[in-house]
């Protein structure tokens, strides 16, 4: 061999550069699951009836204050490549059941802690992820199979699946009003079996508190007539929706006028008050009583519009227009000259100038709107997300027809059939379908903790009542006992369940499945500041959770 060679020999080849950092093996797994366990950590307290909430201040100085896992998650300012993979569980599930982020996060947290305790006793992540698998598979199977289904129009079901929804959230305090408001819009805007929450629209207000919020047939703009002299109601009226400015319309290019005299000037001006005046009587022309024009109304425009008596509201958000297509039949319409009589909706038009509201209802709508009220922004935004998500997981009971028993008592359940099915599970597998069960597990144990209950005690007397044939046996947070929690009502949507379980499953595998992690630049989330890394910071740099030890 030559000289060369045999230099070139002992000597690592350098194929990164020098900025790039790498972390192989146990060190990445680790510091993967310190990353997914500190996400998961930061929503738990938030889980179930006695959760605590979050305030979130971004950088600009808005603050949220919120219950609700997926709005904690993506408010808070993550930069970790790992954290963020958590983040889009939380978000998955939001998108398919409306409601259970919290569940799907600490589910998956705890998948991963288990999973690093069989990392320690030298199980391979192969072993750990293929049993992680074969559990989520039976899990989602005994989930259905524990099930009961319902009738769809039982109202009084509907309205407890709302009401544990909300309970924990800020809509708990009025959750036997917002329950029916909910259960009747979800039944509004049901056709033949088909929930379409396209034709359900929430407007917010401030001012008043929850107990006066109200369900609307038809659509609300929160808006005000473009002139004083226009009629503020119009019934059985014709309705052009407008997507052009009625305004001079403007040259593309600048241009200059050079003005002599004042006769020059007057006929300037005739020559613009004559352009908005076709463009009037082009409305009037198509028999139109009421304009919403999501663009400007010209002041010129508004008074030609109110000798005409027509009602017209200028700068109405787009999706308010969409909406009112819906509700009342109508196109948009976009060249005022091709506007036909055909074009038109039709509904009756009414002003509440309590609330400066309109409400516009449709002659054949089924699209109704859900007015929220509370005394304050913060309450009002809170009350929102709690009804979206309890109004998802309404609509999501109708279409899918199965409930199960909330207070942990299906995870409990479930973690017990997991565990018989264990004993039938070969190899090492059979190791990871057992901690599976008991991740489930954690539901109720957080439960009792954010109850300040005891976890282990009430876990002990959840898995007794289990062992003796009591499927529906869960924790009631308030009086600390073990109860059937159907029949107290506590009830929640099967659908909300798998998913989580799904949804949890493969972030859990995605994280195990990662066994080197190569950065192009420094992989620390706190750059710069390695105390604040804690005890990821050995990591090559990792930095471990800096970035995340200040959002919590």
């Amino acid at each position: 061999m030559s000289q060369r060679g045999q230099r070139m020999q002992g000597q690592p080849m350098i194929v990164m550069s020098e900025e790039s950092q790498r972390v192989k093996d146990k060190d990445a797994q680790e510091h993967n699951i310190t990353a997914a366990r500190a996400v998961a950590d930061a929503v738990r307290s938030t889980l179930g009836p006695k959760g605590m909430d979050k305030m979130l201040v971004d950088s600009m100085g808005d603050v949220t204050i919120t219950n609700d896992g997926v709005t904690i998650l993506k408010e808070m300012d993550i930069d970790n490549p790992t954290a963020e993979m958590i983040i889009e569980v939380a978000e998955t599930q939001e998108d398919e059941a409306g409601d259970g982020t919290t569940t799907a996060v600490a589910v998956t947290g705890e998948l991963l802690k288990n999973a690093e305790d069989l990392l320690e006793q030298d199980i391979h992540p192969t072993a750990i992820i293929k049993g992680f698998h074969l559990a989520s598979e039976k899990a989602r199977e005994e989930i259905d199979n524990v099930s009961e289904n319902v009738d769809t129009e039982d109202e009084e079901l509907l309205r407890k699946v709302a009401e544990t929804s909300m309970t924990g959230k800020g809509a708990e305090l009025n959750k036997e009003r917002l329950s029916q408001i909910i259960v009747d819009a979800v039944q509004q805007v049901t056709v033949d079996g088909t929930v379409d929450l396209e034709y359900l629209k929430t407007e917010t207000q401030t001012g008043r508190s929850a107990g006066d919020s109200e369900l609307l047939k038809g659509a609300v703009i929160s808006k005000d007539p473009v002139h004083d002299n226009m009629p503020k109601s119009v019934a059985d009226a014709d309705v052009l929706l407008l997507n052009e400015a009625i305004e001079i319309e403007e040259t593309d290019v600048d241009t200059s006028v050079n003005i002599e005299n004042p006769d020059q000037l007057q006929n300037f001006l005739d020559q613009e008050e004559q352009q908005l005046r076709e463009k009037v009587d082009k409305i009037v022309e198509t028999g139109a009583d009421v304009v919403f024009c999501q663009k400007g109304i010209d002041d010129m425009a508004q008074h030609y519009l109110a000798k005409e008596g027509i009602l017209a509201v200028r700068r109405v958000k787009k999706s308010d227009v969409g909406f009112l297509k819906e509700v009342l039949g109508a196109n948009v319409v976009s060249d005022l000259d091709s506007a036909t009589a055909e074009d038109l909706g039709h509904g009756d038009v009414s002003r509440d100038d309590d609330d400066e509201l309109f409400y516009v209802e449709g002659e054949n709508s089924h699209g109704v709107t859900l007015l929220l009220r509370g005394s304050t922004d913060h309450v009002v935004d809170e009350l929102e997300r709690g009804v979206t998500d309890a109004l998802d997981v309404v609509a999501q009971t109708v279409s899918d027809g199965r409930v199960v028993s909330g207070g942990g008592a299906i995870e409990v359940e479930v973690a017990r059939r997991l565990r018989d099915y264990a004993d039938s599970v070969s190899g090492r597998e059979q190791l990871a379908v057992e901690a599976f069960a008991d991740s489930l597990e954690l539901v109720p144990r957080v439960l009792a903790e954010n109850a300040g209950l005891d976890s282990i005690d009430t876990l002990v007397d959840l898995r007794s009542a289990h062992e003796n044939g009591d499927e529906r046996a869960g924790l009631n947070v308030h009086s600390g006992d073990v109860v059937d929690t159907l029949d107290a009502g506590v009830v929640e949507p099967a659908h909300a369940k798998e998913q989580a379980v799904s949804s949890a499953t493969e972030a859990a595998n995605l994280v195990l499945k990662i066994d080197d992690i190569i950065s192009a630049g420094d992989l620390s989330t706190d750059k710069g500041d390695d105390e604040a890394g804690g005890p990821g910071g050995g990591m090559g740099g990792m930095g471990g959770m800096g970035g995340m030890g200040g959002a919590m």
